[in-house]
């Protein structure tokens, strides 16, 4: 058995410059971790549910790092990441429910057990074969419905999105994208003669649900869409700021027929 380090010894050994096996490295993160939540007073007053927002803000700073094509954040948002997931699991350590070993390997028993196609005999030759196999799979897993593992904590277009992707996993679904969108022009008329604010809310949130679902026939998740026309925006507003700015002029000197001009031309670079 190997002999167990010292607090010093472990310092001494994350801090050392060295090259390092992948395992080491797992290690080092790990020994890093324990000694942060022994030591540092802001650690050792986490719990699960104090880190849960961070986990959330990591998670949507590794996607942001993605579309920005940036690999030196990338790598650095994983890293983050990872730290969070360590940190959960050393968490769970200390209340002796599982280890790492322990998520490892139920992660490998539900990936077997959900892929039959690649581990045993089932058939699948198609993308939907298998996420209908998913499916059935998962409710034999001893889930009550299908629609029990999605998130309430997800934004609630990608849970509208993850809901329809279920259902339709069973077949509950349109034929065709035309039926959505003869679906999506009745919810525009709905909203239009809306008459009391909760009746235009209800209404608007029917027009939601019912653009989320189109998305999936133009196999576009909803959540990448409207992120990128989101940044599509910004980075237009941006060439108006910068207009604005060098022309000396303030906001409300500018007409809404100007302020569209410059819209137009940011719209063309």
């Amino acid at each position: 058995m190997p002999e167990k380090l010292s607090i010093e010894q472990l310092k001494a050994n994350i801090v050392a410059q060295k090259e390092r096996t992948l395992q080491e490295e797992f290690e080092r993160v790990l020994s890093l971790v324990k000694i942060l939540r022994q030591e540092c007073p802001w650690d050792r007053k986490q719990t699960p549910e104090s880190l849960a927002h961070l986990l959330l803000e990591e998670s949507y700073e590794l996607v942001h790092a993605i579309d920005q094509h940036d690999e030196t954040e990338l790598k650095k948002e994983i890293g983050d990441l990872f730290l969070h997931l360590s940190f959960q699991v050393l968490l769970s350590e200390e209340r002796g429910a599982f280890t790492f070993a322990d998520v490892f390997d139920a992660l490998c028993d539900k990936l077997i057990n959900r892929h039959p196609h690649v581990f045993s005999d089932t058939k699948a030759d198609t993308v939907d074969d298998v996420l209908k196999n998913w499916e059935t799979l998962k409710l034999k897993e001893g889930r009550q419905s299908l629609l029990d593992g999605v998130p309430n904590s997800m934004s609630e277009l990608l849970r509208a999105y993850r809901v329809q992707k279920k259902v339709a996993g069973v077949g509950f679904d349109w034929p065709s994208d035309e039926g959505v969108l003869d679906k999506l022009v009745e919810e525009i008329e709905e909203l239009k003669n809306a008459a009391s604010k909760e009746e235009k809310e209800d209404e608007f949130g029917d027009l939601l649900f019912t653009i989320v679902n189109y998305s999936r026939f133009l196999c576009a998740n909803p959540e990448d869409s409207l992120r990128k026309a989101t940044n599509k925006f910004i980075g237009r507003f941006r060439r108006i700021e910068e207009k604005v700015q060098t022309s000396g002029r303030n906001w409300q000197e500018y007409t809404p027929e100007e302020l569209d001009g410059l819209w137009r031309e940011a719209k063309e670079q």
